[in-house]
């Protein structure tokens, strides 16, 4: 079963996030409320800090400032006695679960078939049993169209297919919420399509997302809400309609000019 949600609670809460590497502030006071059920989608240019935000909601960047909670629970920390501590990394793994993440790049073991790549996270991190897992990994294959290619290895499928795999994989840890860091980004021209198609699907049967993309029309088509993001900061934020129509803001205005 997927871990429970309550609507009431933000999937995505973060307050006053700060991370930076070395002298480099990336993030510089991150507000950002995500409601259950919602396809957020981060735009911004190269090193406005959209990656960096991302990792950080998955505690695979320590914050500097500021907290981030999914589904009311603290990433990377326990609160006890008015105090924050920093969790051992076991409790770090074990919270992360609960978070399903596609990168650029696919990842994908390329000693492992896809039907395997797609079960090893059941089996080795939740110890599901391999029939159940093999089960549920190929239904999850058949759900991003590639039931007939489940014995191939990585290096015997496309990027397209590679990416869905990946989609696949992430979606075996029954997550509540996904996170997608410019999952075409790497992908020729007519493979995008794919991949877009599969994300599409799952915001329509409610998976709470967001996506860091330079796919404008899968931002204006899918999205509930568009972030714009620059110099570490939200600049802007607001439905699709209203933010690629009218945005508000020069810095917005401008980067819109050069990608629409």
């Amino acid at each position: 079963m997927a871990p429970t949600t309550n609507d009431a609670v933000p999937m995505v809460l973060a307050r006053a996030v700060r991370k930076s590497f070395g002298d480099h502030e990336v993030l510089k006071g991150i507000d950002l409320e995500v409601a259950a059920g919602e396809v957020i989608s981060l735009l911004g240019p190269s090193g406005s800090g959209k990656s960096t935000f991302l990792r950080c909601i998955n505690h695979l960047e320590r914050i500097d400032g500021g907290e981030i909670s999914v589904n009311g629970q603290l990433v990377g920390y326990r609160r006890s006695a008015g105090k924050k501590y920093e969790l051992r990394p076991r409790e770090v793994a074990a919270a992360r679960r609960d978070v399903g993440m596609v990168f650029q790049r696919f990842n994908l073991f390329p000693h492992r078939t896809a039907l395997e790549n797609v079960m090893e996270a059941p089996v080795f991190v939740k110890n599901e049993g391999k029939d159940s897992a093999r089960s549920r990994a190929l239904e999850l294959l058949d759900r991003v169209g590639l039931s007939d290619r489940s014995a191939a290895y990585p290096a015997q499928l496309s990027g397209g297919q590679q990416q869905r795999v990946a989609i696949a994989r992430a979606l075996a840890m029954e997550p509540t919420l996904m996170l997608f860091d410019e999952p075409t980004s790497a992908l020729d021209p007519e493979l995008v399509g794919e991949v877009l198609d599969v994300m599409k699907s799952l915001a329509a049967e409610g998976m709470t997302m967001i996506v860091v993309t330079h796919e404008i029309g899968f931002a204006r088509e899918v999205c509930d809400r568009v972030v714009f993001m620059d110099g570490g900061v939200i600049v802007e934020q607001g439905e699709p309609a209203t933010l690629f129509t009218n945005p508000q803001h020069s810095r917005t205005k401008t980067f819109l000019s050069k990608v629409l």
